[in-house]
């Protein structure tokens, strides 16, 4: 603040920070963000929240009938209910967040250009209003092993289920990542919205979520762990119930990853945020 009263917003000229004390300074805004996508998101429709619960049932019993009956696609000997919701919570979650956190520089365009707060607060929020649906579609998956470990089924948990904060973080991680660079990307570009769209419905086959990994040959199954998202369902499948591949390698390949978009993402931000109201 100069001496007539007047204070002076400067974009962020160092490319590699965040500014993360900044961004907690905004917590407050940030907790409002949360609340209103939770309210928000189902406040006008009939079934609310219960949509949580029926879209990852849904396509559960959509993945059984085509990939398990039509297909025949293997599951590795798990039962598949259990088997697609294993993969299907941890790609929903970092499937929205990717889709949600890529618009939210277009998507808030006007609120950006009459009000200054850390724009990082929009994906930031979105990444954590997200883990409500997660961790209630997590619910449903406890369920469902809850009722098959009392059947009998060849479940056998181990010590890496324990891995799964991990797994939740990098899955934000990547997500949060992905999304700056393309929010920041199609503040210019805007068909890389739609590239997005179909990209992420692409890459969703290209992950071990219909299918194990054991089932591809092993001289081409480090193909598919290139996939940053491969190693971190693979590990919750292996960990939670016994099915999968696991290598702390590729683990460790995931995070750097995950630590590498999360940089190219801030430099991105950075250097399109000072002109990024002009060209939105």
């Amino acid at each position: 603040m100069d001496k007539n009263g007047y204070t002076e917003i400067t974009p962020n000229n160092r490319l590699l920070s965040l500014n993360l004390r900044e961004v907690i300074a905004y917590k407050d805004l940030i907790y409002m963000y949360v609340k209103r996508d939770i309210v928000t998101m189902y406040k006008q429709t009939i079934l609310g929240p219960l949509w949580f619960v029926i879209q990852p049932i849904l396509t559960t019993v959509m993945f059984m009938f085509v990939f398990g009956n039509l297909a025949g696609i293997s599951t590795d000997g798990i039962p598949g209910p259990l088997f697609y919701f294993a993969g299907i919570i941890l790609w929903n979650y970092f499937a929205d967040c990717l889709n949600k956190t890529s618009g939210t520089f277009t998507t808030n365009q006007n609120v950006f250009g009459k009000v200054y707060f850390p724009r990082l607060v929009v994906p930031i929020s979105v990444t954590i209003s997200n883990l409500v649906k997660f961790f209630i579609q997590f619910a449903i998956f406890l369920i469902i092993y809850i009722v098959y470990a009392f059947k009998g089924v060849g479940i056998t948990p181990n010590w890496y289920a324990f891995l799964f904060p991990l797994l939740v973080i990098m899955s934000a991680g990547l997500a949060l990542g992905f999304g700056i660079i393309f929010s920041s990307m199609t503040t210019k570009y805007r068909d890389l919205t739609f590239l997005l769209q179909f990209g992420v419905q692409l890459w969703m086959y290209a992950t071990p979520v219909i299918y194990p990994l054991s089932t591809m040959p092993a001289d081409k199954q480090w193909i598919f762990q290139l996939n940053p998202m491969t190693s971190i369902i693979e590990t919750f499948k292996y960990g939670a119930i016994g099915s999968g591949v696991f290598s702390w390698g590729w683990l460790l390949y995931s995070l750097i990853f995950m630590i590498i978009t999360l940089l190219l993402g801030t430099i991105i931000f950075n250097k399109v945020e000072k002109d990024f109201m002009d060209t939105v």
